[in-house]
């Protein structure tokens, strides 16, 4: 049975969330502008260097963004202030106990959302995505093998890519190698979608949704990078939420949803039956089981919605649910007890 963090830890994050928004729009240069591209609207920071117009991409329009805009000189001047109040929720989340990213990790996704991955549509996934619903759900994750990995899973829209029309901020070849990170040459010439750290075992990948037969390479051209296009990601990172990523003072980054987390680990489970896989198999049926235990009970219509558009998307999709959930009939149960 999940065990809960107190109203304290709760609040905590709930408060580092609220500031870590507040410093993506506290060092705006010139004046927000929106722009709208193929039926979605997107708010951009517009200013001028020297003789060059320059839109650096804030993010998707919404309700709490346009009212955070709003606001834009009141956050900027309070930013001081954000950073300390932001260090002292830290030290609450630590002792409160809540799952901290080492040292390594910290240094390679810190530098990431500082060139602004995550700001222009990056999303973090697997395994460093489930520690996050620790504070999104408000339940403690046992240091476990379900929530230990050395690999960082970096997940983005090709298209979104494209249309946003912004790039990183600092090349990421250069970051990597700043921290010791070496690209494996893929197949496909002048194309490199993943790293490894050399002094230790840390893997990054860049992936991307794959609606084609095959799973080729494709370019994210905002992070400036090649990715692995993979079948069912698609539905995984559709409708991303924010976080805060748990080191130092914080760091906001993208996860996905937790009831398509869930559900997208029930697929891939079957996926992963072929004997080099089966411990991650393993490892992503524990991770579907204890999401499915809490939505079940904490937000159970979300986690509803999300199995019902898995099944209907196809045959295939049924069929890789219905083998991974013949091996839990817990799990089964309570999806199938959904209202």
């Amino acid at each position: 049975m999940a065990t809960y963090h107190s109203q304290i830890g709760s609040a905590a994050w709930s408060d580092l969330l609220r500031l870590l928004k507040d410093a993506r729009v506290s060092d705006l240069r010139g004046v927000p502008k929106m722009r709208t591209v193929g039926g979605r609207s997107y708010w951009y920071d517009h200013f001028r260097i020297g003789s060059e117009v320059v839109d650096r991409y804030i993010g998707e329009d919404s309700k709490e963004l346009r009212e955070r805009l709003e606001r834009v000189r009141e956050i900027g001047e309070a930013r001081k202030t954000g950073e300390r109040e932001r260090a002292r929720l830290m030290r609450i989340l630590r002792a409160e106990g809540y799952l901290m990213s080492d040292g390594g990790t910290g240094q390679i996704i810190s530098a990431m959302e500082r060139s602004g991955v995550f700001r222009l549509g990056g999303t973090l996934v697997g395994t460093q995505a489930f520690r996050h619903y620790e504070g999104e759900l408000g339940v403690r994750i046992e240091f476990s093998h379900s929530a230990v990995t050395d690999d960082i899973d970096i997940s983005g829209f090709k298209r979104l890519s494209i249309a946003l029309g912004d790039t990183v901020n600092e090349n990421l070849v250069d970051a990597f190698s700043t921290l010791k990170f070496e690209p494996f040459q893929s197949l496909e010439k002048n194309k490199v979608w993943r790293w490894r750290q050399t002094d230790r075992s840390t893997l990054v990948e860049f992936l991307t949704p794959s609606r084609e037969e095959d799973e080729g390479l494709w370019d994210l051209p905002a992070l400036g990078v090649s990715a692995q296009s993979l079948h069912y990601l698609d539905y995984l990172i559709a409708e991303p939420i924010q976080v805060p990523f748990l080191y130092r003072s914080g760091a906001l980054v993208q996860i996905p949803r937790p009831e398509r987390f869930a559900i997208h680990k029930l697929i891939i489970a079957d996926r992963r039956q072929a004997v080099p896989d089966q411990l991650k198999a393993g490892k992503d049926r524990a991770q579907a089981a204890f999401l499915v235990e809490v939505l079940s009970e904490e937000r159970p219509e979300d986690l509803a919605e999300a199995y019902e558009v898995a099944r209907e998307t196809g045959s295939e999709w049924r069929a890789r649910l219905d083998a991974t959930l013949a091996r839990m009939p817990a799990t089964r149960a309570r999806l199938e007890a959904l209202p």
